[in-house]
């Protein structure tokens, strides 16, 4: 039953709103267990739980807005959540809902590319679920990830403190702007040209996190969080509302690369609220250890705000606004299906 201020009305496409989470999902989630460490919470992707000296991380996510490399995208999403709480994975399991077109076809294709990016990762596919699913449109995928770190280390998305620097490793947009490229290249290739939508296509191997969480974390990093649906505007904002404080961002200093620049302006979306995976929003005392940090592993982060208490805004060239929380995400938009 619907609070009396919260009664069904549409949403849009993606993630559920956070006032729709606050009233009608944390006020549901059992009994608390003492093993648990980091419970569900805005802005929290993974659970953590006490097994001694280690804790074992967890974290689920499907695949919906893409339509190629779903086996190989969910395996490296639902792997960059554990990455951001400085946890090395360990393994996954795959719940893939497939339509009655062509099930052993799409089950031989999807988790062959599964196995090429569990492969990558050095992961097991610990088990999982598929069915037929009438009524689907189109396949859906799921995973669940594992993964472990030491109990003194592993970092959450509530850990940010005043005075700690924001950064940005990689660019925006990379995971939106690489699936556009490959769902939609025949609309984009007239427009932007084979060159720059080839290139963007291969944003896509920039996907994965795990790298440079880890090291962010050995680095000192306070606070991670993965730019996922909502874009790194999003990420931020989830970040902050996690560790209770505000931010200010100088948005003149987010990397936004150019094959993203052009795509996303044919399409009249916003690169910093398209799903970006492959960036990680890091939450830092010591900015230089952590660059210098992702340095060594070939990855560039770039300074982009700082926490504070107080507000949370964005600096732009047009003035001071208020970073928004994330409403969707403009990859829904982009395809038509907002």
């Amino acid at each position: 039953m619907y609070p009396e201020r919260m009664q069904p009305k549409p949403f849009k496409a993606g993630k559920l709103p956070p006032s729709l989470l606050q009233h009608l999902v944390f006020p549901n989630l059992g009994l608390r267990r003492p093993e648990v460490l980091v419970h569900s919470a805005l802005g929290e992707d993974s659970t953590v739980l006490d097994v001694g000296d280690q804790v074992v991380v967890l974290s689920t996510d499907p695949i919906t807005g893409a339509s190629r490399h779903k086996g190989w995208l969910g395996v490296h999403v639902v792997c960059n959540d554990l990455a951001a709480m400085g946890a090395e994975p360990i393994g996954v399991l795959v719940t893939l809902l497939l339509t009655d077109a062509d099930p052993a076809g799409e089950t031989a294709r999807v988790m062959g590319e599964v196995h090429q990016a569990a492969r990558e990762l050095g992961i097991e596919v610990l088990g999982g679920h598929s069915e037929v699913t009438p009524g689907l449109p189109n396949t859906i995928i799921s995973l669940t990830s594992v993964g472990k770190a030491p109990k003194a280390s592993f970092v959450t998305s509530s850990g940010a403190r005043p005075g700690d620097a924001l950064l940005l490793s990689k660019a925006a947009g990379l995971e939106g702007t690489a699936i556009l490229a490959s769902d939609r290249a025949d609309r984009l290739l007239p427009l932007v040209g084979r060159e720059v939508v080839e290139r963007a296509q291969g944003f896509i191997r920039e996907i994965s996190v795990v790298s440079e969480g880890i090291a962010a974390a050995r680095a000192g990093a306070s606070a991670m969080h993965d730019a996922t649906e909502g874009g790194v505007l999003g990420a931020i904002h989830e970040l902050c509302a996690a560790s209770d404080l505000g931010v200010e961002v100088d948005v003149s200093s987010i990397p936004v690369r150019e094959e993203t620049r052009r795509i996303c302006a044919e399409f009249g979306i916003d690169p910093l609220r398209l799903v970006s995976s492959g960036a990680l929003v890091i939450a830092a005392p010591d900015a230089t250890a952590v660059m210098d940090a992702l340095s060594a592993r070939g990855v560039v982060a770039t300074v982009v705000g700082r926490f504070l208490v107080g507000e949370r805004s964005l600096v732009t060239p047009a003035g001071r606004l208020p970073l928004e929380p994330p409403e969707g995400d403009e990859l829904w938009r982009a395809l038509g299906l907002e």
